[in-house]
C-alpha cells in the first residue's frame, strides 16, 4: 500500500507592507490657527513645522515678547501621499486644504524645509522678502539701476535682470546679484 504525502501548502508570512515616502506639504490653515492645528496634527501622529518667530508687542500698558508663525495661515505636515493620509490631514478642525494643484499638494523638497528650520532656529540676521520667481517682472529698488524694471532670468545660478526693448526687438541683460528687487 503506498502513502501518499500530501504537502499542505501553510501561509507564507505576509512580507511588510512597503511603506510610500513621506513628503512635506503646506496646508493653509484658517487664521490664527496655526498652534492649534499643529497640536492637533501631533496628535494623530503625523510629523508638522511651525516656524515661529518672537515679535514685541506693544499695548498701552505694556510690551511682550510674542511667538507668531514665520508664514500666517500655513503649517508644514509630513505623510505620505495617499488618499488616506491625506483625507486623514485634511479632517483636521481648522485646516482649509493642502497647498498645491487640485488640492491634492505639492511635495515640497526636504532642503527648502531644513533651510527655513536652520535659518529661523540659528539666530541669524533676516528679513522678510517678496517671493521672486525667474520670468517675473521686476524693479529694481536701490544703486545705480534703481527704478530699472524687466524680467528676471537665471543664467549659472545668477540672477540676471532682461531689460527689453519691445518696438525694436532687443533686449540687454544685467546682474542683479547685491540689488534690492521687488515684483512689479
Amino acid at each position: 500500500m503506498a502513502v501518499s504525502s500530501l504537502s499542505l501548502a501553510l501561509p507564507q508570512p505576509l512580507a511588510p507592507a512597503e511603506t510610500e515616502a513621506e513628503n512635506w506639504y503646506a496646508l493653509q490653515t484658517r487664521s490664527r490657527h496655526e498652534k492649534i492645528v499643529v497640536q492637533r496634527l501631533e496628535e494623530r501622529g503625523v510629523t508638522t513645522f511651525l516656524p515661529v518667530v518672537t515679535e514685541v508687542h506693544h499695548w498701552s500698558d505694556r510690551k511682550k515678547s510674542v511667538q507668531v508663525p514665520l508664514f500666517r495661515c500655513y503649517v508644514f505636515a509630513k505623510f505620505a501621499p495617499n488618499r488616506s493620509e491625506r483625507l486623514r490631514v485634511l479632517r483636521v478642525d481648522g485646516v482649509f486644504g493642502l497647498i498645491g494643484a487640485r488640492g491634492e499638494g505639492a511635495p515640497i523638497p526636504d532642503e527648502q524645509i531644513d533651510a527655513v528650520r536652520g535659518l529661523v532656529e540659528g539666530q541669524l540676521p533676516w528679513s522678510s522678502h517678496p517671493f521672486l520667481k525667474i520670468g517675473q517682472r521686476v524693479r529694481i529698488r536701490s544703486g545705480a539701476l534703481n527704478g530699472m524694471e524687466g524680467i528676471l532670468v537665471s543664467r549659472n545660478g545668477d540672477r540676471t535682470l532682461v531689460i527689453s526693448v519691445e518696438a525694436i526687438q532687443r533686449s540687454l541683460a544685467v546682474r542683479v546679484e547685491g540689488y534690492e528687487v521687488e515684483p512689479v
